[in-house]
């Protein structure tokens, strides 16, 4: 059974070989690049000093090359979108320092200027002659969407303002996701397509830091989810006008990549947080199932890929209406937030919709806990979402920097211990 075949049997809701692993498939199941950084060396497949690739600057997430999939087994690979989400593209590869001193390449135009206090300012394009529109502040380790709203004048509210960086797919993207998705089919590993533009109101997309001109329209975070309570109707014009032009695309980009891809990765958009979830199941039926529908609908009739939702938080609340959206995968599996006990989450929704991460807690266990108590987490969430299939194992997001690398190392090496299935 080859990587691919593993990852749709268990999306079918079938045991396979062993467990479906998957590190990097997407830019919220990775991994820091100084983690990467340090695992790649514990592993021996770099000399010391050898800098890793940042392929998306916003979280700093490090670039995992093929020798770092096959030393752990991994199962999924990205096909994801050329341009970062500060607007420029990944190439034209030069050496950059983390705060943390960890050695990466950045894209050439990564361009960043100090602030007196140490913090830096990064550019959309690239461009030194726009408004910046990220931040990391000094020490830190990711860099902040800086908000650009203008004053919010409801009777001057346009939709079109906020669906501006909704733009149709163009022939040199179609061409790319063609030839990538010829080139990493070969590989027999699961294609996980993860170039966004359908993820109706993801907080992390709202700013549009890849925006030059400053972004009109409804910009700010928090203005944005009071508006999914006060300017409801706003909202759903431009959710609306995203689906029309995201379905377009879907078309376009299931003529060049075919059933190439097993996974599309359709929203990112987060409902909950730490303690509940950050709206209502009402307004979530309001305002988001409506084009979730639309999206997970054409895809089940028109291709074999299976829909992938991210959203941080207890959702157990939503999890049901996500099911009922047409969702296959839930993704992170945030096991550390209210409510969200494994085992409640695989008795009632198990044989429904497939768990893609929840494998350890990357808030307090893993960047935390001592080897052994990752072994055992690792261990008991296998034992519990694994059985039956309808499993990827992955960390609750991304891997944190500062994890330590004999942490990183004891849940791999469980995974291959205990992922088996008998």
């Amino acid at each position: 059974m080859n990587s691919r075949q593993r990852v749709e049997r268990a999306l079918n809701h079938q045991e396979a070989d062993r467990l479906p692993l998957d590190l990097g498939g997407s830019n919220v199941t990775s991994m820091n690049a100084s983690v990467v950084y340090r695992l790649r060396q514990a592993l021996g497949l770099d000399a010391p000093g050898t800098p890793v690739k940042v392929i998306e600057p916003y979280q700093m997430l490090g670039e995992i090359g093929a020798d770092l999939l096959d030393a752990l087994g991994a199962d999924v690979v990205p096909l994801r979108a050329r341009k970062t989400i500060f607007g420029y593209m990944n190439e034209g590869w030069k050496q950059w320092m983390t705060f943390d001193g960890t050695p990466v390449l950045v894209p050439e135009c990564f361009n960043i200027d100090p602030e007196p206090n140490g913090d830096l300012l990064m550019y959309p394009e690239g461009d030194k002659s726009a408004l910046p529109s990220g931040r990391m502040p000094k020490d830190g380790f990711y860099f902040d969407a800086i908000i650009r709203q203008y004053p919010v004048d409801d009777s001057k509210l346009n939709v079109a303002d906020n669906v501006e960086e909704f733009t149709p797919v163009t022939d040199e993207e179609l061409a790319y996701y063609r030839s990538e998705a010829q080139l990493l089919y070969k590989t027999g590993r699961a294609l996980f397509g993860d170039f966004g533009g359908i993820s109706f109101g993801d907080v992390a997309m709202v700013p549009a830091p890849w925006l030059k001109e400053h972004p009109k329209g409804i910009r700010d975070v928090a203005e944005w989810y009071m508006s999914t309570a006060t300017r409801q109707d706003y909202v759903y014009k431009v959710f609306e006008r995203q689906c029309e032009i995201g379905l377009a695309n879907l078309a376009r980009i299931y003529e060049a990549v075919g059933n190439r891809l097993s996974i599309i990765f359709t929203t990112g958009a987060d409902f909950g947080m730490q303690g509940g979830t950050l709206i209502s199941p009402r307004t979530y039926r309001k305002l988001y199932q409506p084009f979730h529908k639309q999206i997970n609908d054409w895809v089940h009739a028109n291709t074999t890929w299976k829909t992938f939702i991210h959203s941080c938080g207890s959702v157990i609340n939503l999890v049901e209406d996500f099911i009922a959206s047409g969702f296959d995968i839930l993704n992170p599996v945030q096991t550390s937030a209210a409510n969200m006990d494994p085992r409640e989450l695989k008795r009632r929704f198990g044989d429904r919709i497939a768990f893609w991460g929840g494998g350890v807690d990357t808030q307090q266990v893993l960047p935390y806990g001592a080897p052994d108590q990752v072994r055992q987490q690792v261990r008991e969430r296998i034992e519990i979402l694994g059985a039956g299939g309808g499993y990827v194992f992955n960390t609750v997001h991304n891997v944190q920097p500062n994890t330590p690398i004999e942490n990183v190392l004891a849940m791999y090496e469980t995974v291959r211990e205990y992922g088996r299935y008998r």
